[in-house]
């Protein structure tokens, strides 16, 4: 890997193979405004990038700082190898990474006008007029302002007027939101996983009793809600939840399921100094808490090689009695 210091290049496209880009990548006048960026592979970049567009054609890429791209960043569908960005990644246009062999992982929230992710994780939020997800992960939320499209999906939560899903999917909130009713394909299924064992199944141990995984039914964990903002303007959401069929989740501790470790670590990748694990119950460690460990992890779940066990949703009189005495 060649290693360049400051980029000195004249023509309206940057073209970098094999190179450690120690500056960032940002226009000087407006000229440069117009130049488009190709990374080729076995790129490292440090710094922020702004290009008119971006296109990937193949990994191994690194992205250390905030990227933006004026029209579209695109990774190509063919692209091998693994693609991270470890910053912000944003576009006026669209951001596009519908991989078939490799990965692309995003450390912090996109936001874009389109979005489109397949095998694709996001440590943050993705914000879009529209967004498309396929074998993807977003540790935070799906917020589309017209219509979010889900097919395999693990989501922190989501909102937008008009939903289609297919597909087996996962929710990490108990909460999420359309205007319009979710539209289905047939066998599409939704599981709420806020109180499945995550710690657990990332250390390879047995999860605890009373956690899992709960089945969304779609038509009757579906409410009617109202939201009203300072002016007065109402807005008619469908809630999508599990609330009313977790009674008994007092019951469990959250703190000792270590969800969080694992949602935090990922989200705060770029700002830990040091790297963090889980303590198996024997006093070995996991493996580390780093983004790409967790990406392979919810990867896991969605592929169907970690299986979450299902919530029972029965408890003992004595159970309460001694809970509430």
């Amino acid at each position: 890997m060649k290693e360049m210091k400051e980029i000195r290049i004249g023509e309206s496209i940057i073209g970098l193979k094999d190179n450690l880009v120690k500056t960032a990548i940002l226009p000087k006048n407006t000229a440069e405004l117009e130049r488009d960026l190709q990374v080729q592979g076995n790129v490292n970049i440090e710094g922020a990038v702004y290009a008119r567009n971006i296109v990937i054609d193949t990994g191994p890429a690194a992205f250390e700082g905030a990227v933006y791209a004026h029209n579209e960043l695109h990774i190509k569908n063919d692209a091998a190898d693994t693609v991270r960005f470890r910053k912000a990644v944003a576009s006026s246009g669209s951001v596009v990474s519908l991989l078939v062999k490799g990965r692309c992982i995003y450390g912090a929230d996109i936001n874009a006008a389109n979005i489109k992710l397949k095998n694709g994780f996001v440590a943050g939020s993705v914000f879009a007029n529209e967004i498309q997800l396929e074998n993807s992960v977003v540790l935070g939320g799906c917020f589309a302002s017209k219509k979010l499209t889900v097919q395999n999906a693990v989501m922190g939560t989501f909102n937008a007027p008009e939903v289609a899903a297919g597909g087996i999917n996962y929710l990490l909130y108990p909460t999420a939101f359309s205007v319009e009713p979710i539209g289905r394909l047939p066998g599409t299924e939704f599981y709420n996983i806020t109180l499945a064992d995550l710690g657990a199944l990332f250390k390879g141990e047995a999860e605890k009793p009373g956690t899992g995984k709960i089945k969304l039914d779609i038509e009757a964990d579906s409410q009617r809600t109202v939201l009203v903002d300072e002016t007065d303007t109402k807005t008619l959401l469908h809630s999508y939840s599990v609330a009313s069929r977790v009674l008994v989740s007092d019951l469990i501790n959250l703190n000792d399921l270590e969800n969080h470790f694992l949602i935090v670590s990922a989200s705060l990748d770029s700002q830990i100094l040091k790297t963090y694990s889980l303590q198996k119950a024997d006093g070995s460690k996991s493996e580390d808490l780093t983004l790409p460990n967790i990406a392979d992890f919810f990867f896991r779940i969605l592929a169907g090689t970690v299986q979450i066990q299902d919530l029972s949703g029965s408890v003992s009189f004595d159970e309460l009695r001694q809970r509430y005495e």
